[in-house]
């Protein structure tokens, strides 16, 4: 028998299935391939065709294709090919509509994007920014402070961190804005400059980014956000904004040009994160955090004239927002209101996220830079979830997996429960809809999944959790396989019934059984449930820093009705 090159602990079981459809001959040919892709596979639009070029791509032996059938090789082949992975290859490029306003998409987010460790003493990098854009992440946080001789810092203020220049923070983003996505770029500035340094970053911004950099609006339909499409390889800045107080010049209504009329600060915006550079204040440095007040800073002209439709808002109740927010304007709030919001007024939510973009970031008290669950925002439609980048672990893997969609853009549209307008969708609700979706999941078996720490061959098993809304979030594990990395077979069928699936990741974690109550992280994957495959498929790898474990992987069946 052939030595199998790819992973062996497949063999068996493709073998099986390869012998129920070639019955007893020798080879399978292209109308029992094709029956295998419309029955397991549920590839129902596959035809002859579709058969045939699979015997011309994965078939080597010439007799075999020559005869239009497919040996056992081949059909391995095809098996152990992105054809048959978990993830619809289809969502590997940009297939969703980009011609929506903004606000009616999940927007991949970051916050103190510039850290590469914890919040007090940790390292600020322009790789951070590197990393995040590279991920597909498209807004950027920037953390801005006075510098000496007229060079605006980003850091974490108040804190140990290093300081990095603004300007090769744009530097940076300018080189490796639109590496992996065409769709814009927003700049988050949590700006703590004085009027003079904001007008260097404002200098900076325009000389730096160039053409790149939105100055004006658009011409696009009034009253809504414009699209990803309109804003392609475009950096918004998102910051406060001067408001215009136009006079009256007499009872006529004639107004003076706007030109001539007065500025005024918003004064209604609340610095974000404020309370998390309270700490940080009275941490390093009590007489700073004991002053009254803070001294109030205008925004520079300059600076201000940027913000076109990304202008930061305070946010004060949802009916407030609706009677008074612009399209263009935006809030921000901390995972601690956000939650309260979500669960106190969810329908109230969804309906403002149709409308506004919403910024969520972590509490000031994760020092350690730790993140939470994105999903319980995204339940309710907001658009920026902003995690900390740097640090690895489920909130991560979920966000990765849920931005792998849509040829990992970094922009997925939101789905349509979320943006009806004739039914409300209170996510806390369980009972969403009268025919809930049924998953079975069968893990059949791994394959060269890695040794453990110490070299020792794992006690591994799965565990495969579903996130979408609290009551269709559940997580089920197979048993444990003793001392067997190469080829543990579990055949475990776990099945969920899911209300809400067009919100819900699938997440498939590997993990070493260390104890009778304890185990360690392996592997995982994650995807959306929409990008789900259904029928015999294998799911790659990931490790925690997400870099692939090839040629680790799982095999499982996928069916849902």
């Amino acid at each position: 028998m052939k030595k199998n090159k790819g992973p062996s602990s497949r063999r068996a079981e493709i073998l099986q299935l390869y012998q129920s459809y070639a019955a007893d001959l020798p080879t399978l040919p292209a109308c029992a391939l094709l029956k295998f892709l419309h029955k397991e596979q549920m590839e129902l639009t596959a035809n002859e065709d579709t058969a045939e070029s699979l015997i011309d791509r994965y078939e080597i032996e010439e007799t075999a294709i020559e005869s239009r059938s497919m040996t056992f090789e081949g059909f391995l082949r095809y098996m152990e090919s992105k054809d048959c992975c978990v993830f619809n290859q289809a969502h590997t490029s940009v297939y969703q509509d980009m011609d929506q306003p903004l606000s009616s998409y999940f927007i991949s987010s970051s916050h103190n994007t510039y850290l590469t460790g914890d919040q007090f003493v940790g390292k600020s990098h322009l790789d951070a920014y590197v990393c995040a854009l590279r991920k597909g992440c498209r807004c950027l946080e920037i953390d801005c402070w006075d510098g000496s001789d007229m060079e605006p810092v980003v850091y974490h203020g108040y804190t140990l961190t290093t300081k990095i220049l603004f300007k090769d923070v744009i530097s940076t983003v300018a080189q490796h804005a639109f590496e992996v996505s065409a769709y814009p770029v927003i700049l988050s500035l949590e700006n703590h400059c004085c009027q003079e340094q904001q007008e260097v970053m404002a200098q900076y911004l325009i000389s730096i980014l160039g053409d790149m950099l939105l100055t004006a609006p658009l011409d696009h339909q009034a009253g809504d956000l414009p699209s990803p499409n309109d804003l392609k390889y475009k950096i918004l800045i998102k910051n406060k904004k001067l408001k215009l107080q136009v006079k009256r010049e007499d009872t006529s209504g004639a107004e003076e040009s706007a030109g001539e009329g007065e500025y005024e600060d918003d004064d209604e915006e609340e610095e974000e994160d404020d309370e998390d550079h309270q700490t940080k204040a009275k941490f390093w440095s009590p007489r700073k955090a004991g002053s009254k007040k803070k001294e109030k800073v205008l925004v520079a002209e300059a600076l201000s004239d940027l913000v076109i439709y990304t202008r930061s808002v305070k946010f004060i109740s949802f009916s407030h927002s609706k009677d008074n927010q612009n399209y263009y304007e935006n809030t921000s709030m901390a995972e601690m209101k956000a939650r309260k919001l979500a669960k106190t007024s969810g329908p109230d939510f969804v309906k403002h996220n149709q409308k506004f973009l919403t910024r969520i970031y972590p509490a000031g008290s994760r020092t350690s830079s730790s993140n939470y669950n994105a999903q319980e925002f995204w339940n309710v439609g907001s658009h920026l979830v902003a995690l900390n980048f740097q640090s690895l672990g489920l909130p991560m893997d979920l966000n990765d997996g849920r931005f792998q969609d849509n040829g990992g853009c970094g922009y997925v549209l939101k789905p349509a429960v979320l943006m009806s307008s004739e039914r409300s969708f209170d996510p806390s609700c369980s009972k969403q809809c009268l025919k809930p979706t049924h998953l079975l999941l069968k893990v059949i078996s791994g394959s060269n999944l890695p040794n453990s720490r110490t070299g020792k061959a794992l006690d591994p098993f799965i565990r495969v959790e579903i996130h979408g809304i609290p009551s269709d979030s559940r997580r089920k594990n197979t048993h444990t396989v003793k001392n067997n990395s190469l080829s543990p077979h579990w055949d475990a069928d776990m099945n969920f019934s899911i209300s809400v699936p067009e919100l819900c990741l699938i997440h498939f974690c590997v993990r070493d059984q260390t104890g009778f109550l304890s185990s360690e992280f392996v592997g995982q994957y994650t995807l959306p449930f929409t990008s789900l495959k259904k029928g015999y498929r294998w799911v790659p790898l990931r490790a925690r820093d997400g870099c692939s474990l090839d040629p680790a992987s799982l095999f499982v069946f996928v069916w849902y009705s």
